[in-house]
């Protein structure tokens, strides 16, 4: 009988460790499995490089309203932190670190300063807490050392070619519409953003190369860095107008702003009847000017699909899905919105 006793206790305790054994590979697949169907919330932090930039404005908003829809459909939370950097890295770089402390599931980084995304790397990778990158693209040595680290972003080239090709197509249907005196060569100004910005550089290079590649006469009057700034390229313009009278029949901007901003100036000036502006972006403002006849064209960058995407990969990286099955990506870890020129003939 002790025997007996014996085999019985000891049959009880081995199913007892089976059934421990069990329920912890239950929760072990569930874990695997990811947290989407245990979690009803989520946090997300969001910081973005200057809050007052037109185009982060239309992002942002847009970004907001792509969470409520979310919010709506499935009746999950998703606590959206979105703070302003100041143009000051080491302010974002201290965000980052209080959503780390928050507990944020993941975060959404326009950059202040694209070449210092590796301390955020650090922070980031430290605290396993994955990152999308927008809008500022990190330097591809900083992309490459985590598998969760994202960019969503417009291709700058592709942009560039989109501005040069509304100049081009506008000069081959006619050539009067920006050789405005009838000299065989288009002089042109041009606005560029940010010195060491790589959307700057690129857009700058490649919408002045499309018009070379199209055979249009153009002419270099000068230029200015404006900082993607409204008030900075109206400054500009305002002198530029006095100080080349006559002489400017184009302006080519980096950016909507301060395409705006030399609108601004030659209204003031009062010499806005024939210099042809074009930029980038397509804000609210930008799109009411075409739709008026004062900016000839910019560059939509479909805005619902490029905040759309950030919060998506956010979100599935947040809750442990696959981003991979939701959008699709470049090399893994990049994606690029879709753009379009949009002009008069659009309204």
């Amino acid at each position: 009988m002790r025997k007996r006793g014996k085999l019985y206790m000891g049959t009880i305790s081995l199913l007892a460790i089976f059934g421990m054994i069990a329920g912890i590979t239950v929760l072990w697949t569930r874990a695997e499995k990811g947290e989407s169907e245990m979690k009803d919330s989520i946090r997300l932090g969001v910081s973005v490089y200057r809050w007052e930039d037109a185009f982060v404005t239309t992002l942002r908003t847009e970004l907001e309203e792509q969470v409520k829809e979310y919010e709506r459909q499935t009746g999950k939370k998703v606590i959206l932190d979105i703070m302003d950097a100041k143009e000051n890295q080491s302010i974002q770089n201290s965000q980052v670190d209080r959503f780390i402390s928050l507990g944020c599931d993941a975060l959404c980084i326009n950059m202040v300063d694209r070449s210092a995304a590796s301390n955020i790397v650090d922070k980031a990778m430290a605290a396993d807490v994955p990152v999308v990158f927008f809008n500022r693209e990190p330097v591809e040595e900083d992309m490459d050392r985590w598998d969760k680290l994202y960019y969503v972003g417009a291709d700058a080239k592709e942009s560039a070619v989109i501005q040069g090709t509304i100049l081009a197509d506008a000069y081959d249907e006619n050539p009067g519409s920006l050789d405005l005196n009838g000299d065989g060569v288009v002089k042109y100004v041009l606005l560029e953003g940010e010195s060491n910005h790589q959307d700057s550089l690129v857009r700058t290079e490649w919408s002045i190369q499309t018009l070379k590649d199209r055979q249009v006469p153009i002419e270099k009057v000068t230029g200015g860095i404006a900082n993607w700034d409204r008030s900075q390229a109206s400054a500009f313009m305002e002198q530029w107008l006095k100080q080349y009278p006559d002489e400017i029949e184009l302006v080519i901007s980096n950016n909507d702003e301060m395409a705006l901003g030399a609108i601004e100036a030659m209204e003031r000036s009062g010499v806005m009847k024939d210099i042809k502006v074009v930029g980038i972006d397509a804000t609210p403002a930008a799109l009411e000017a075409v739709e008026e006849g004062k900016l000839m064209g910019t560059v939509n960058q479909d805005i619902e699909s490029y905040a759309g995407t950030i919060f998506d990969i956010a979100r599935c990286l947040a809750y442990g899905d696959s981003v991979e099955e939701t959008v699709e990506l470049e090399g893994g870890k990049y994606y690029r919105s879709p753009q379009k020129a949009v002009t008069a003939k659009d309204f």
